[in-house]
């Protein structure tokens, strides 16, 4: 018969009895037992495998040093492209830059947040500043060197009174931006956001349970059973500051995983060993590429300057051509890097064509003239941005066509001075460049000889055939040749004298006694 046990508090007894150890004997039995067979089943159990992380087979170190501009964007799609096609293999960013353009550094973000089934650190060699903590956020992990810094990532644009922060407008999107990488990695989303926003104060609150972070507005909408939970809080980023951390900051801030002296340490503190480390360096083609883009206004200005004197010059010669080199390196790098396409190539093309049936089949400078140089001057505009319109959503693509269209019409403007000082000093006296031998004696006194000079010479005298108002003719001997005057009118039949011959021209004055 089976027997109902019951714990010492549920037995009942008679009123004013105590129960005996008699009666709760039966249930010290029961638990004994069960202690007992706890005791077995856990000697026998094997122990739980604390599952470690795989070690990769190959780590990839990508360098990102310098601004960030498109041909940066265009190494790192490149590199981490190639990193992603050995399935499980580690790819970390060597971060080392002040930022950049906003459109390059989201187009790296995207590069690495699209490569989900691969880790990504991001290790700051020295600085993460702007655009390079955005893009230190799009990886899953990151770590951190002694004394680095990483944060400011405010959008700011360049006037005469210096950088100048942009409103928010600007900030907006890109708050978005870093609020979606801090969801993302598990990172602190109001602290995140402060380092694009100066505007706004981020609190530590403790409870205790945990420790969070919110913006002051946010804290003032807490409920009053949630402000009682709060142990204490303080101040971590004032307002009107940015949030930028050392690693020490970023570390205890809940950013960086640790900080160590190198990658290697790094590779040995997440317990990885027996690897392959990797850097991935800029080919030849990627570092002339990025050389190009640092001097392309210097070519355009080249390009520009060359096409104008070669438009002024009669014939095609060598000014054409450098022009013509000039600008297809301008557009084939950013052909390359992404920005530039059959479009720009179209409206180049189309403007040389015009400038070319300008100068060999209606000389002079008109409407095709003018149309190739816009043709021309849109298509580089163009190739330095990867849309046409700007995007209302995209406040920063406004920033980047007046930058691109002042550097277009800057280059136009430098251009066109250089090509006439060019052609109306240097040019004249290339030849000198030349060794000789050269004809010591000038023109300055040369004349063309005529039919009417040939037989008169400075001094003979004559009469005037017919009114001199200044010109008109004048007999010497039995010839009468044309004749004109310094400025003064002679009558007919006035004796007169050579003065002067110019060329063709036989100058003469009044012969008075």
């Amino acid at each position: 018969m089976k027997r109902n046990h019951k714990p010492p508090s549920a037995q009942k007894t008679e009123p004013g009895r105590i129960a005996s150890c008699s009666d709760a004997a039966p249930d010290l039995r029961f638990t004994a037992a069960l202690c007992a067979a706890v005791l077995l089943a856990t000697l026998l159990t094997p122990p739980p495998v604390i599952a470690e992380e795989e070690t990769p087979k190959s780590v990839y170190v990508i360098e990102v040093e310098g601004e960030v501009e498109p041909a940066m964007a265009a190494y790192l799609e490149r590199a981490v492209r190639e990193a992603a096609e050995e399935p499980g293999s580690l790819i970390i960013l060597e971060l080392d830059t002040f930022g950049g353009r906003v459109d390059s550094a989201l187009k790296i973000v995207e590069t690495m947040t699209g490569i989900e089934e691969h880790r990504t650190i991001a290790f700051v060699k020295n600085k993460a500043i702007s655009a390079g903590a955005l893009i230190a956020l799009s990886c899953n992990t990151l770590v951190m060197r002694a004394n680095t810094t990483i944060g400011d990532c405010a959008p700011i644009s360049f006037t005469q009174e210096g950088p100048t922060m942009l409103g928010e407008k600007f900030q907006s999107p890109l708050r978005a931006k870093f609020r979606a990488l801090a969801r993302r990695n598990d990172y602190p989303v109001a602290l995140a956001e402060a380092m694009v926003s100066a505007r706004l104060e981020i609190h530590e609150v403790k409870t205790a349970e945990r420790t969070f972070y919110l913006n002051a507005d946010d804290l003032e909408a807490m409920s009053e059973e949630d402000r009682e939970k709060i142990i204490s809080r303080k101040v971590v980023v004032a307002k009107d500051e940015l949030l930028t951390m050392d690693d020490t900051e970023a570390r205890d801030l809940g950013f960086s995983e640790m900080t160590v002296a190198s990658i290697p340490a790094m590779l040995e503190q997440f317990g990885f060993s027996d690897y392959q480390l990797v850097r991935l360096e800029p080919s030849w083609s990627e570092a002339l590429g990025r050389l190009l883009a640092s001097i392309a206004p210097i070519l355009m200005l080249i390009g520009f300057a060359a096409l104008y004197a070669e438009y002024k010059a009669p014939g095609f010669g060598l000014p054409g051509l450098v022009g013509i080199i000039s600008l297809a390196l301008v557009l084939g790098n950013q052909y390359i890097v992404g920005l530039a396409d059959h479009t720009e190539l179209i409206l180049i093309v189309l403007g040389l064509v015009l400038l070319g049936f300008e100068i060999f089949v209606i000389p002079g400078f008109g409407v095709a003239g003018i149309a190739g140089f816009i043709c021309i001057g849109l298509g580089m505009l163009l190739s330095f941005q990867d849309f046409v319109v700007p995007d209302p959503n995209l406040p920063w693509q406004q920033d980047i066509l007046i930058a691109n269209l002042t550097k277009v019409l800057g280059a136009f403007a430098a251009a066109f001075v250089a090509a006439l000082i060019f052609l109306g000093y240097m040019f004249p006296r290339l030849g000198r460049l030349v060794e000789g031998p050269y004809l010591a004696t000038t023109l300055a006194t040369s004349h063309a000889d005529s039919h009417e000079t040939r037989e008169v010479a400075v001094g003979r005298r004559g009469t005037a055939a017919t009114f001199l108002r200044p010109a008109g003719k004048a007999k010497f001997g039995e010839r009468n040749i044309d004749v004109v005057t310094a400025g003064d009118f002679i009558e007919k039949g006035a004796p007169v004298k050579i003065i002067a011959i110019k060329g063709s021209r036989v100058v003469v004055s009044e012969d008075k006694p």
